[in-house]
């Protein structure tokens, strides 16, 4: 299945309901708006859920409003479409995907290497630089016209997911796309400062002790961190601070890989594992190990253990793959 298929998908139904992953970032809520927006150029019904409230970072993205929060008692939503963005496997949406009760028929597009074809029409691009790209091609696809707003969405997206079109993911093509949702006139040091440069203080105090507790192997080619509870109980946390420890460890001569483990909040015995790479050592293998995944550079995965015994077991598997 393809860019055809999908768009025979979005031709058929009529209603619609729109999600993405939990822990949502730019490509995610990116192309999940642009999505949104295509569907209502075409005299589509459309709803937006998500598990979590909206990162910190993106509320200056058009529609992020119209995007409500994924509740419990939620009363029964009229769709005959679950669209899923962005998303490798259909757990991640957090809880959202039981509100698909009758089984409605699922669009999956995403571009996670990882991904299972978990809907009925599956639109996997491995080699594709974000979804948002994808939803671009979609809306080519199906001659819906661009404005201002779907740009922004939709460059945002790309931004985010290319590392600020720094990782190899980066095509010619994606660049392509990019220059023609600038004609929009995008204003691009206010997309990034909103991303990149727009962290609390209060967050950016803990980043300050976070950084010190670097650890790395004896041959420098492995960084870590550990992030405990006690570093985060107490703490108001508004910002993804994520991205900004794993780009700065990256950043570090001999690097091959860099891996954080921190301790979920509310959930005894629960770590969360991000991993990036310089591109030598495919960590979604490590992550699939772990039943996570993602991307050959970037990739994420829960295990349920202390945080120790997690820590030597990662370790471990990452030293085998650097042999």
């Amino acid at each position: 299945m393809g860019l055809r298929e999908a768009a025979a998908a979005v031709r058929k139904y009529k209603n619609f309901l729109i999600t993405t992953h939990t822990n949502a970032e730019g490509d995610a809520i990116g192309s999940q708006l642009a999505f949104y927006r295509l569907l209502k150029k075409l005299g589509k019904n459309a709803i937006m859920m998500n598990e979590d409230d909206l990162p910190c970072g993106y509320g200056f993205l058009p529609g992020v409003n119209d995007i409500r929060k994924f509740k419990a008692n939620i009363r029964r939503l009229e769709f005959d479409c679950l669209a899923v963005l962005d998303c490798s496997d259909l757990g991640r949406t957090g809880e959202v995907y039981r509100v698909n009760r009758q089984a409605k028929p699922i669009l999956n597009i995403d571009h996670h290497i990882s991904n299972v074809n978990f809907g009925d029409v599956n639109w996997v691009e491995p080699h594709c630089s974000s979804t948002a790209e994808m939803v671009y091609a979609l809306y080519k696809k199906m001659r819906v016209a661009f404005d201002r707003d779907s740009a922004i969405c939709l460059y945002t997206g790309i931004l985010t997911d290319t590392g600020s079109f720094r990782y190899s993911n980066t095509s010619a093509a994606t660049h392509r796309v990019a220059a023609e949702l600038v004609e929009f006139k995008l204003d691009i040091p206010e997309i990034y400062r909103n991303i990149h440069e727009n962290i609390p203080y209060q967050d950016m105090t803990l980043l300050a002790r976070i950084l010190p507790r670097m650890k790395r192997d004896s041959q420098g080619r492995i960084i870590w961190f550990e992030v405990r509870k006690n570093m985060l109980k107490d703490k108001n946390i508004t910002f993804d601070l994520t991205e900004h420890i794993l780009s700065f460890a990256r950043a570090i001569k001999g690097v091959e890989v860099v891996a954080i483990f921190k301790e979920n909040l509310g959930v005894k015995d629960e770590i969360r594992i991000n991993f990036r790479s310089q591109g030598c050592v495919d960590v979604n293998k490590i992550a699939s190990y772990f039943g996570g995944g993602g991307h050959r550079a970037a990739s994420g995965a829960t295990v349920h253990g202390k945080i120790s015994a997690v820590r030597k077991k990662v370790l471990s598997a990452i030293r085998k793959s650097l042999r």
